[in-house]
Formats: structure tokens, sequence, C-alpha cells
């Protein structure tokens, strides 16, 4: 124990420390709940040397005795993830190849949305379900047995599924079940169908029945649409639910919480949630500055979306920054009073973030398209996967034409004054006026289009002071070695 502390700190980075593997659930569960040897046989198979575990927070008590088990069955050398950047549902790819990982399994619940770097698997932690609770909540929701519902779930909940649609179909013929389906070849899971995007997209054009969005597959019977559907969710209120809520909100929505044992119809107002979504996109309108915060680095073309976003603002007259800054808080965001209005590029079911608490409200790349680009309108559609907004996707609206553009004005609903949604920032105006306004039009006349720079030079604290050319310059000396609990200078522990 003295060596251990009286060590250099490039030792201590490589030792490796034993520790006792507790765990939250029985080790006997273990492989009921995550299925090791599946696991173990996916990394043998494919001979992967490297391994990233990635696990949610509330399952980190379980990580030490599920990858010790692991290490029993596989040559292969471990990292365990936790405390990603982000949402802990989409895979951190990042923090894998710090390490460089050849593969990630991930567990717990998940958003599904596709990763492109690394081969990875997916593990849900299986949670039980009363199968007889649950079809009963069932029978008290849908009292009518010819009633066409769709069968939704978190993933969690996965394995039950077959079980339950068994008991449920000879009663409810019209009941439809949802098949999860992992997004890109690269990836592989114990109870998924592996499907490739572009091969999913051809299965929606060639017919309109099959749906495949958020992970889930479903097939609608000839002639009936999505909005003929009730939707039957199984799994904890949360962003999973509000996704779907959001997304196909002209549907009826009943849930049944394993937790609790209780269904219920979902009381919670959809077209007062639109509403709210619907003002923040009128901010979005009157904003001058926006702000790209990016909430994701593993969602597959994040940087295409980033981009697309950052032409449709600027078509629009309006100034952008990106943001990178891990997870969002309202402290975080309160040091940019420039910015009029944070856009978020993240995951379906973490886009959708309420920022009642912030200072500055923030809306998802599908809001600020119907802000700023003319040719989208506000419809019953509601969009949160961003894909979907890219060139080949199902919601994709092209921007005008710059010569087809003209300086339309409105008026605003929210502060009452004129607005125009195409301002100029090149040209005549901008040489005669300055850097801090520009003519925008015959009728109006100027539009303030001040840059960040110009803000931060009007406050009156603008961090700390750099004094250039006040302070001496001194010749760098060497500091001190090893960790803060002993070092190298002080003298060996006596531990």
């Amino acid at each position: 124990m003295a060596d251990a502390f009286s060590s250099s700190s490039e030792a201590v980075l490589q030792r490796v420390v034993d520790v006792t593997a507790t765990t939250n659930a029985p080790v006997e569960n273990l492989e009921e709940l995550y299925q090791i040897k599946k696991t173990c046989d996916f990394i043998n198979q494919h001979h992967f040397e490297k391994v990233a575990l990635q696990f949610p927070d509330e399952l980190l008590v379980d990580s030490v005795a599920i990858g010790a088990e692991i290490e029993k069955e596989t040559q292969a050398k471990l990292f365990i993830l936790g405390d990603t950047s982000y949402g802990s549902c989409c895979v951190d790819e990042v923090a894998a190849e710090h390490f460089g990982a050849n593969c990630i399994v991930h567990y717990g619940r998940t958003c599904l949305s596709p990763s492109r770097r690394l081969p990875l698997m997916y593990v849900f932690e299986r949670r039980a379900v009363d199968l007889e609770k649950c079809a009963s909540a069932f029978r008290d929701l849908y009292p009518d047995r010819q009633s066409h519902i769709i069968v939704l779930y978190d993933v969690n909940y996965a394995h039950v599924i077959d079980d339950l649609l068994a008991l449920l179909t000879p009663e409810y013929p019209n009941a439809v079940g949802s098949a999860l389906v992992v997004d890109g070849e690269l990836c592989y899971s114990h109870r998924q169908t592996q499907v490739r995007h572009d091969d999913a997209c051809r299965s929606d054009q060639d017919d309109d029945r099959v749906l495949h969005q958020f992970g889930r597959q479903f097939a609608l019977k000839s002639g009936l649409t999505i909005k003929d559907y009730s939707m039957f969710y199984i799994g904890q209120e949360g962003g999973t639910l509000r996704n779907f809520m959001m997304t196909w909100n002209r549907c009826t929505f009943c849930s049944f919480d394993p937790l609790t044992l209780t269904g219920r119809t979902e009381s919670v107002s959809i077209n007062r949630a639109l509403m709210k979504r619907y003002y923040a996109i009128e901010r979005a309108k009157d904003a001058s500055v926006v702000g790209i915060l990016v909430g994701t680095l593993g969602v597959a073309d994040y940087l295409t979306i980033i981009q697309q976003l950052k032409e449709t603002i600027h078509r629009a007259g309006k100034k952008s920054y990106m943001f990178a800054m891990g997870k969002l808080n309202v402290a975080k965001l309160a040091n940019f009073l420039e910015i009029d209005i944070f856009v978020l590029i993240a995951c379906p079911e973490n886009s959708l973030l309420d920022s009642s608490e912030f200072y500055k409200p923030i809306v998802t790349p599908f809001e600020m398209e119907v802000a700023c680009n003319k040719n989208r309108e506000w419809s019953e559609e509601y969009v949160t996967d961003f894909r979907h907004l890219l060139p080949g996707g199902r919601s994709h609206v092209a921007l005008a034409n710059e010569e087809e553009e003209s300086d339309e004005t409105d008026v605003s609903l929210i502060t009452g004054a004129l607005r125009s949604r195409h301002l100029t920032f090149d040209g005549p105006g901008a040489s005669s006026f300055g850097s801090s306004v520009v003519l925008r039009n015959q009728t109006l006349t100027v539009a303030n289009t001040n840059s960040a720079a110009s803000f931060l030079a009007g406050r009156s604290w603008q961090g700390l002071e750099q004094k250039l050319g006040q302070t001496p310059v001194v010749k760098a000396v060497e500091g001190r070695k090893g960790i803060a609990i002993a070092y190298e200078d002080e003298g060996k522990s006596t531990l």
C-alpha cells in the first residue's frame, strides 16, 4: 500500500485495480437480465480485442460484475463507459474511440438512433411484466374487441411482447404488434431484425402500409392509415412515450406501467403541447441570432443536419453560432445572452426539451425549419427525427431558389411588430450603413445585425482581465509530479 501512493502519476494511470463486484441484481440473475452468454458469443465470433461496455447511470452498479463475467469467457480487454456526454440512450462512439475500442455493447434502454462508426450490440435490461395484469388492463382500456390497436413498448419489455400478443390476438383480431429493428449493417441485438436504412426506406416507398420509425416497424391493414389506430404503450412515462405521442399526435394513447401494474388513458393534451411548440416557432421567427446546440456526436448524419440548418438560418437573414457543451443546463446557456433562441441537434427522445426554465427557448430542427423555410408549413405533421428533414428523407422540403425569394413581411404574433423573413446582409446596404445596420428594403428602414462580438464589447464584465503587455515574462520551471495525495517531492507515504 505504501508504494501505491508514492509511484509516479504515469504508473498510477496504468495500474490495474482490484475491486469487489457488487451488484444491484443477484449474481444468478445477471444472465437473465443482461444476456451475458450471447454477449460473449458476439465478442468471440467477431474476435474483438477491445470492447467498450456502455451503461446508463442506473445500471452502473452492475457494470463491474457483468464485466467480470464477460472476461471469464472472452480474451477481450473491456472498458466501462459511464456518465456519457449526452443522453445515455444514445451510443457514445466518441468515448469508445478514445480507448481504441473495436466495438460497443450498449446496455439498458435506448432510442435506437442509428450509429455508423463502430460495430454495435444492444443488450436490453429484461424487466419483468405481469402478463395477466397487462392483458387485463388492455381489456379494460379497449372494451371494443374490433378496435385497431398498435402495441408499442419500451425496449426493456421487448421480450414479453410475443407472449402478450398470444393472449390478446384471439380476442382482438385487429391488434398489431411492433417489432424492434436495428438500423445499420454493423448493429446486432438479441431480439431485433437487422435492417439497412436504405432497405427500410425502399420498403416504405413500395408499401405504405409498412411503417419504420424510431427503431419500430409495424404493418397497417390495407385501406387504413396510422390515424385509424390507437396506441397501447408498455413502459413508464418519459421521453419514449412523449416522442411517440408528439409524432403520432392524431392517435389516442393508452399505457400500462409494469412497475405500478396500472393502465391508463394518457390525458396529456397533445394539442396544448403542440401549441407550446408553435409558440416556440414564433419566437424563432422573431429571433435574429440563433445558437445551434450540438446535443449528439453519435447519431448518424448529425453533421449533415448542422450544415443544412446553417444554410436555412442564413437564407432567412439570421446569424447562427454553434455550441458543443455536453449535457445542457440553465447555467451553461445563461452565459450566452446574445443568442435569441437555440436549436438542439439530438436524438428524437432528447430533442423535445422542456425549455421553460431556460432564459431563451430551445427548439428542434423541424421547428427551426418551419420558422425559416417558407416552403415548409405548420401542419399536423410533427418531425422529431432530424434525419427525415435531410434530402431523401420522408419529410424533406427544399429551400426556395434564391432568385425566387422575395423580402416578404408579416406581423409577429408575439410582439405585434412588422418583421421580414428574408434580410439582406450583402450589397449596397451593408457598405453604406456599416456592420451594425443594413438596408432591409424600400419600405422598411433598417435591420439590426449586430454580431456577438459587439454584444461582448458592450458588457460591463467581459471575463478575466487579459492585461496585455502588463504581465512580466518569466522563465518556465518544472512543476510537481505525482498525484495530489502524495507528490514525489513530499516523500513516501507511511501508510
